[in-house]
């Protein structure tokens, strides 16, 4: 069953990235974000490797590990991969799925063409960013 435009705004809303914008700024993310579903066992993201995409987890839970050291388990709600969103750096863990995932993927392509034409998101996000960096590096 896929999800609905309003379903997408209220998961977009949870995540911390994009809790200062608008309910417009969120519809406008909406339209970018793609559902995929992915079996357990599936990797999401590999340290290392270039990052194209954020991800906001539907439904389902993933691992997160560092030079194979497990880091931490995420479920529904949680986020992962949005500094590929502002930066083109390599992934910084590897992802993947402990159970069959639901996803909502933002392309970093998508989201520049949508930053060009509505700045006032950058700015949000970037300041998000800015103070997640902030709290981890204290």
């Amino acid at each position: 069953m896929r999800l609905h435009k309003n379903a997408k705004v209220e998961l977009l809303k949870g995540v911390p990235l994009f809790a200062a914008c608008s309910k417009a700024e969120l519809q406008r993310i909406a339209t970018l974000a793609d559902e995929l579903d992915l079996a357990e066992g599936a990797t999401l993201i590999r340290e290392g490797e270039r990052g194209r995409e954020f991800l906001v987890i539907v439904a389902g839970s993933v691992g997160v590990t560092r030079g194979g050291r497990k880091l931490r388990d995420l479920g529904t709600g949680d986020f992962i991969g949005e500094i590929a969103l502002v930066s083109d750096v390599p992934r910084t863990a590897t992802v993947t799925a402990t159970s069959p995932v639901r996803l909502l993927v933002v392309t970093d392509r998508a989201f520049r063409a949508l930053i060009e034409q509505m700045p006032s998101i950058a700015t949000k996000v970037l300041q998000s960013l800015g103070e997640r960096l902030h709290a981890d590096a204290v």
